[in-house]
């Protein structure tokens, strides 16, 4: 089953399943309420009855009179004279009180009366058929004392709902009320809750093909963007970027994906690119010096020491350049731990490495600046700095200084500065200035601290100092700066 289909349904489902549990609410109240207007309904025609029996009923016993028969009976019950239709009796104690009948000047439509006295034998009927004695679903309630029962009995057929109550005497009078009208309002309830439920369903299920389709052709439209992907390998594909829900995230994330993939591919072509240009110039220069080696057996000891230092000299390089590339390339970096780092401490371990090997004084002057990173990649960036420096500055009088004040980097110099046209291309991978070309290097040092400080949230500045020399650095962010250390 598709993404759209699911979507149609559970709103479907649970369409349906809000609104029927609504009806279902809606009806079990209705049914209630209307159940209790019958109740209400027959404990008025019961009471009504059950004064006359009280006042005259036991007004004529206690005279020692003789049982009243049906007719005077229901005289009794019904308060007074009695009208055509209660009249009209039989000996069976039977009267057909119809629609017609008035009781207390009260209607009572589709009622029957049946009075019962204490040996269970129904002495008077007031409508159309006897009532049963029992009725099903018995409820008794209490009133002023005397219990009533309610209950549902059926007639011809016909439901009805019941109530039993004492009337003094040993007598009870049942008073009985058609449901037909009741289960007639519930049954065209219940079709109608169907209806609504069915159109409500409907409803929703196409609301919902609506909203799947505009969500799920979004998602189509990306399945088909990565399967193109996969299948050409192309990364300039076009991505539909619109909407601010789930679905236009993805997309903006989506493309934004396709960007760096195509921004990191052109790196690494134009990484090939330099690094086979830059790997022409050691190997053509090994290979001449093998030549050389070759074609003449019996060289000049001082001229064959010189071809040997310079094999040398271009195999270090070419060692130093493949290693720089790798670091590039592989990224080597990203596996090292992240951790809070003292800049001083980088600047202080990195100038003595650097004083090691040039024997050239490095002064460090930092304030406690604190930053996280990685604390090898941080050492390295100061290093190539100060390579660099050394490099371009190699019999300065003036000391090389490295000045830390929060969280930037300096590493300044007092060697021929930087020419105006090199600046803006001073970090880029294997540039090398005009005069810089004789000197030994790949150009990548400065490359790999852009690198660096990128990776870490800074940036890189190179700027000619007043007076000569440069100042070359980066600014990373700080997390804690504190007064300045003592210069080393």
């Amino acid at each position: 089953m598709t993404l759209r289909a699911k979507l149609v349904a559970a709103l479907g489902l649970l369409s349906a399943i809000a609104t029927l549990s609504l009806g279902a609410w809606t009806y079990g109240e209705i049914q209630r309420n209307l159940l209790r207007e019958v109740n209400r309904s027959i404990d008025d025609a019961s009471d009504a009855f059950t004064d006359g029996f009280q006042r005259s009923f036991n007004d004529r016993l206690g005279r020692g009179g003789p049982q009243p028969s049906a007719g005077e009976l229901a005289r009794i019950v019904s308060g007074g004279p009695p009208d055509r239709a209660l009249s009209d009796h039989d000996d069976d104690g039977h009267i057909d009180l119809g629609v017609e009948g008035s009781l207390r000047s009260r209607r009572f439509d589709q009622v029957v009366v049946q009075v019962v006295d204490e040996s269970g034998t129904a002495r008077l009927i007031i409508g159309s058929s006897p009532l049963p004695l029992v009725a099903d679903n018995l409820t008794r309630q209490m009133f002023d004392g005397y219990p009533h029962d309610y209950g549902d009995v059926t007639i011809d057929g016909e439901r009805y709902r019941m109530v039993t109550a004492p009337i003094g005497n040993g007598y009870q009078i049942q008073v009985a009320r058609s449901l037909v009208e009741t289960d007639r309002v519930l049954d065209s309830l219940r079709e109608k809750t169907a209806i609504a439920v069915l159109l409500v369903s409907v409803a929703a299920a196409m609301v919902g093909w609506l909203i799947a389709r505009q969500i799920t052709q979004r998602i189509a439209q990306l399945t088909i963007a990565a399967e193109d992907v996969a299948r050409t390998g192309r990364l300039d594909v076009s991505v539909p970027v619109h909407g601010s829900d789930e679905a236009g995230r993805l997309s903006v994330a989506f493309s934004g994906m396709l960007g760096a993939l195509a921004r990191s591919r052109d790196d690494q072509k134009r990484l090939v690119q330099d690094a086979g240009h830059e790997l022409r110039t050691p190997l053509t220069s090994l290979r001449t010096n093998i030549a050389t080696l070759r074609r003449h057996e019996h060289m000049d000891p001082i001229v064959r020491e010189s071809v040997l230092n310079d094999l040398d000299s271009e195999t270090k390089e070419l060692t130093n350049l493949v290693n720089e590339l790798v670091e590039l390339a592989t990224d080597q970096r990203a596996d090292e731990p992240v951790e809070t780092i003292h800049l001083a401490d980088v600047a202080r371990r990195a100038s003595e490495r650097a004083s090691r090997r040039s024997d050239r004084a490095i002064n460090v002057d930092a304030d406690a600046s604190v930053v996280t990173g990685q604390q090898a990649a941080l050492e390295r960036a100061v290093g190539n700095l100060v390579d660099n420096a050394i490099k371009f500055d190699p019999a300065g009088d003036a000391p090389i200084e490295i000045v830390i004040r929060n969280g930037r980097v300096e590493v300044n110099d007092r060697g021929p500065g930087i020419a105006d046209g090199d600046l803006p291309r001073i970090f880029d991978r294997f540039h090398r200035a005009v005069a810089a070309r004789s000197q030994p290097g790949s150009g990548l040092g400065l490359s790999i601290v852009q690198d660096i400080a990128t990776r870490h949230g800074g940036t890189v500045f190179a700027v000619n100092r007043p007076g000569g020399g440069a100042s070359i650095g980066l600014v990373l962010p700080p997390i804690e700066t504190a007064a300045a250390a003592p210069n080393e």
